[in-house]
């Protein structure tokens, strides 16, 4: 089975140099020291004209926790406006409220103004109360992919919740199984956790 090796990267020369030796997608971020925050508009542009493989964007105002003010919200309306407008093909975001459950609906807003774009919900998830309940929710709500390491570190500490994951998602949308997943690892990983998408910062070999 083809998988997708969607490699996430902080620059335009990262996202070409993951291209090259294998990346199928790109998740295109800046500042992943604190798990990634939205890239400026020069370098969501540049990838678009040069990279021959899909670009999701992320859509993040800020590092930290994922509850956002009413301004940082618009910040992200408006990111998302500006990725729809260069014709990304897709975004990724991922919000919580105050009690660590689903944002629903300002997820539901941001995930209608994406749209014809696809929308993954990112790790964020793996901060919930709780992650299952969350698993159905976008699934209702209609998210294409989530982005998770099963709450865990690693995918591997994560598998269990990662199986149950993929097992309620399916099939209306995709588990990308995250978290310490490399170019070296990844077979291990695919007979434990059998996915069809994988992300991670080494997932192929720099």
């Amino acid at each position: 089975m083809d998988i997708v090796k969607e490699v996430c990267v902080e620059s335009f020369d990262e996202a070409i140099k993951a291209v090259e030796r294998g990346a199928t997608r790109i998740e295109l971020c800046e500042n992943l020291s604190v798990g990634g925050t939205t890239p400026s508009y020069g370098t969501i542009r540049k990838c678009l004209e040069k990279l021959s493989v899909p670009v999701m964007v992320m859509i993040r105002p800020r590092g930290g926790n994922f509850t956002y003010s009413q301004d940082e919200f618009e910040i992200m309306q408006e990111d998302i406006l500006l990725c729809k407008k260069l014709s990304v093909p897709g975004v990724v975001f991922g919000l919580l409220d105050e009690q660590g459950m689903l944002d629903e609906v300002k997820i539901r807003l941001l995930v209608q103004l994406s749209r014809p774009m696809q929308v993954t919900f990112h790790k964020a998830i793996d901060s919930a109360a709780n992650i299952m309940e969350s698993v159905v929710r976008l699934k209702d709500i209609g998210v294409e992919r989530i982005l998770s390491s099963g709450g865990k570190p690693t995918a591997i500490e994560g598998q269990e919740t990662l199986n149950r994951m993929i097992e309620i998602a399916s099939p209306q949308l995709s588990i990308i199984v995250a978290g310490k997943v490399d170019h070296e690892n990844l077979e291990e990983i695919r007979k434990i956790i059998p996915a069809s998408e994988y992300h991670g910062r080494r997932l192929v070999q720099f």
